[in-house]
């Protein structure tokens, strides 16, 4: 049973998007078209889905002049580290602000990447319903939650609420993960570090990364604090596009 704490950082997380345009298709009411459990159904239908990050990738983020490194994991989470690697090498992170960081009745999470917080005159308060919006289109991007479970050759897609206990990528302090909407499909530039192990988020978000080096600095963010620069130093090959 969740403590009441938790419930509350669920709600806190799951209200800092608002889904706006259209979720990637097939969406999570073609379960029966994706891999939904240990084994493989039938064919991923996000196999061709790009960006994608298909092997490892390690990204430096400055915060307050100190230094972040951050791998991500493209073989278990090829289409949520590639959408991010994608998002850093197109410099969408630079300038942005943790708008959400919470630490108290106890650690949760440091939250930023709207990318709405590029324009300094918006207020911190008013972040948390942006996401990213195609330059060529138009279209705001929203990607399939993504999640792989034990034993399973691909990632699920589209569905949460998974067994906590067979997710391979889990909430372990220093991870990486994709904020989202109520719609598991909503995830889009937003991302959040956790301050602590968060075994409860497991199965309804999509982790697809940890913090390797600067933990420290992680845990001294502060809500407003921006992302000073985002860069790909490692594996930037593996990324699809």
């Amino acid at each position: 049973m969740r403590h009441p704490w938790q419930v509350l950082c669920i709600a806190i997380l799951v209200g800092s998007l608002t889904l706006v345009g259209c979720a990637p298709t097939p969406t999570s009411e073609s379960s029966d078209s994706t891999t939904t459990t240990e084994s493989t159904t039938t064919v991923n239908p996000f196999a061709e889905y790009t960006p994608r990050l298909e092997g490892m990738a390690k990204v430096e983020m400055l915060v307050n002049g100190e230094s972040i490194i951050i791998e991500l994991n493209g073989e278990e989470a090829p289409i949520t580290a590639g959408n991010f690697a994608d998002l850093v090498e197109r410099g969408v992170y630079d300038g942005l602000a943790f708008h959400r960081v919470i630490r108290d009745p106890e650690p949760f999470v440091a939250q930023g990447g709207d990318p709405v917080g590029k324009d300094p005159d918006v207020p911190i308060a008013q972040l948390g319903r942006g996401g990213y919006t195609e330059p060529e289109t138009g279209v705001r991007r929203d990607l399939p939650l993504e999640i792989k479970l034990k034993d399973s050759e691909e990632p699920v897609y589209g569905r949460a609420s998974l067994d906590p206990t067979k997710v391979v990528l889990k909430h372990e302090k220093g991870t990486i993960a994709m904020a989202r909407s109520q719609a598991p499909n909503s995830a889009s530039a937003q991302f959040y570090f956790t301050l602590a192990e968060l075994a409860f988020l497991d199965g309804n978000y999509a982790v697809f990364g940890k913090v390797v080096e600067g933990i420290d600095v992680v845990d001294n963010i502060q809500m407003g604090d921006r992302i000073e620069s985002a860069t790909i130093i490692e594996g930037l090959d593996n990324l699809i596009k």
